[in-house]
């Protein structure tokens, strides 16, 4: 479950709902190119954003279009029973694991947040990953707080922000040695993704593999032959956009003009890009995909 690259498709939503075919079109583009892992309800899927009953329908979605590739669902929410009632749907729907941010309007302690997990985690029957996402949840884990959740039941996995190359090696063997042996460390932030692979991660959490992934793919297998960050350096173009206009705004826009969504995707008050940021996604994707 928590090796390779785990792909983190969009969910294509407007004021009406969920475009379920599109939704499901994506999640099958990923299955078909052989990605490791689909997490489904991730923050490109909007998660936050969306009724419990829009995030049931999208798990079961994810799970009946995957054709068998491991699916994690997104089951963070403010409030403990939401969790819970988030964590319910995703194992009811067939998930193979879950993701939690501790999501928080009040800022959240560190107590809080380890009881979350432990509440949370002793009523799982499949694996937890914990998402380490400060720049959403305007949370950091400390390296204990890692360690001490890592300790609970069914806690499997960590998603942990992007590292500059420089650093992923030190960073990823500090947090391994408050974490059990067999305990997963996966990297996100895309445009490090390469350094992190290179620095021991076991897996990338990626937002472009859900719209590229056979791109993201060559990236992640390169990694063992220290190929990765050339690989990498030729998405340069993609990842310069995703820090102007952020991934969610820049993925919506690359999928419509693939022909892959129509839009408005986004839920309000999200709004897509402009037609000038348009034109730059557009000259952007067509030049990565023309090497």
């Amino acid at each position: 479950m928590f090796t390779g690259l785990s792909a983190f498709p969009l969910t294509p939503t407007s004021e009406d709902g969920i475009d379920e075919r599109g939704f499901a079109n994506l999640v099958a583009r990923l299955s078909a190119a052989g990605v490791d892992s689909i997490g489904a309800l991730g923050s490109t899927g909007g998660y936050a954003y969306l009724t419990r009953e829009e995030r049931a329908r999208a798990a079961q979605i994810a799970v009946d279009a995957a054709g068998g590739v491991p699916v994690m669902i997104g089951i963070g929410a403010l409030r403990t029973s939401q969790v819970r009632a988030h964590a319910e749907d995703a194992q009811n729907a067939g998930a193979s694991a879950v993701l939690l941010a501790p999501v928080s309007y009040q800022p959240l302690t560190d107590d809080e947040v380890f009881g979350l997990f432990e509440d949370v985690s002793r009523e799982l029957s499949v694996p937890l990953c914990v998402y380490d996402n400060p720049g959403t949840t305007h949370f950091t884990f400390s390296d204990e707080l890692h360690g001490r959740i890592a300790a609970l039941p069914n806690v499997a996995a960590v998603k942990i922000p992007g590292i500059p190359a420089d650093q992923a090696r030190e960073r990823i063997a500090a947090l391994r040695g408050k974490l059990p042996r067999s305990f997963a460390v996966g990297v996100s932030g895309d445009q490090f993704a390469a350094g992190g692979l290179n620095g021991g991660a076991d897996l990338w959490f990626s937002v472009l593999g859900g719209l590229l992934p056979e791109q993201c793919l060559a990236i992640t297998r390169a990694a063992d032959a220290g190929e990765a960050t050339v690989l990498s350096d030729q998405l340069n173009p993609l990842w310069t956009l995703f820090r102007r206009y952020g991934s969610i705004r820049v993925v919506s826009a690359a999928a419509e003009h693939l022909g892959l969504i129509t839009g408005p995707n986004l839920p309000r008050p999200l709004l897509g890009l402009d037609p000038a940021a348009r034109k730059e996604v557009a000259a952007a994707l067509d030049q990565i995909l023309a090497e």
